[in-house]
């Protein structure tokens, strides 16, 4: 399997993961600060993943050089999932994923200043059938449910988070030197820690850790272990061999993927309906693989 085929597999995992987030995320916004949860969870997916990066490629200082690098991407990182706990204390799940699907688009732009990717034609209209196939499926295929919805404070909370997430794809490659995706993601996690630790720590003092319930601290274990640490490695390698709207095309995905989260922990299963939306995120992921198999033009990275 080539270097690009194995980014479009840790993309389709990444966007099952990233869904978590959502379903468990929603069900203690309101339970912990957003600061205090995301410092532990930078803690903790930083030991895992220097465990990981020590057993596999070992830890040098010469990985390190120009640690502001880090700084920015750890930055970035940080802002996007404290942003997205905070809108989700006053923004419905249904809302937040919406606002989560505008990042391609945010994505592709910010490629295009940064690193000069060229948007295809195919590219192009991919991004448009799957952002469809993503509204229909968060809006259940109720038309009078997308012409009523409301952009309220914690909607546009998360989207300036959304922003730092679409602009951190293509900054890891453009400040990517060659290190292993597993040594890049644990200087990130160290900065975004480190930020985390100092700005939040008022809210870390003020949190009573023992009478968290045991879904706080499940919930904190998911986010830290599965959807920090394993996607940050699978989103550092994609962004490496894919463009940066391909990459965050895979967002298109996680409606789709938040319905069978939302099954899984009991909640009633959609209408048939839906199965058009996810028909459309489908197919635009394949007009992205046969992009992937076109040859490209030198301005656009692949």
């Amino acid at each position: 399997m080539s270097p690009i085929y194995r980014g479009h597999l840790a993309m389709l995992v990444f966007s099952a993961l990233v869904a978590g987030s959502f379903s468990l995320g929603s069900m203690v916004a309101n339970d912990i600060t957003p600061m205090a949860l995301n410092a532990v969870r930078f803690v903790i997916a930083a030991t895992v993943i220097g465990i990981a990066a020590q057993m596999t490629h070992g830890l040098r200082r010469a990985q390190f050089q120009a640690p502001w690098r880090f700084v920015v991407l750890g930055g970035l990182f940080a802002i996007y999932f404290v942003l997205m706990f905070y809108g989700l204390q006053t923004a419905a799940p249904i809302s937040t994923v919406a606002v989560f699907t505008l990042t391609p688009v945010l994505s592709a732009a910010f490629g295009w200043l940064l690193l000069r990717q060229v948007t295809s034609w195919r590219m192009a209209l991919a991004l448009t059938i799957g952002a469809a196939g993503a509204v229909w499926v968060i809006f259940r295929g109720d038309i009078s449910a997308i012409w009523a919805f409301e952009i309220g404070r914690g909607e546009v909370i998360y989207f300036w988070g959304c922003v730092a997430h679409a602009l951190y794809t293509p900054m890891v490659r453009l400040l990517n030197r060659g290190e292993p995706a597993v040594v890049f993601t644990f200087g990130m996690l160290v900065a975004g820690a480190a930020i985390l630790l100092v700005v939040g720590w008022p809210d870390i003092w003020a949190t009573d850790w023992a009478a968290l319930s045991p879904l706080v601290w499940l919930v904190l274990l998911y986010v830290a272990l599965i959807a920090s640490a394993a996607t940050f490695v699978l989103l550092q390698y994609a962004t490496l061999h894919l463009p940066s709207a391909k990459v965050m095309a895979y967002t298109y995905l996680t409606p789709s993927w938040v319905i069978l989260w939302e099954i899984a922990l009991g909640r009633p299963a959609p209408n048939g309906i839906v199965a058009i939306g996810i028909a459309c995120t489908v197919w635009a992921l394949w007009l992205l693989l046969r992009e992937g198999r076109t040859p490209q033009p030198t301005t656009q990275t692949t």
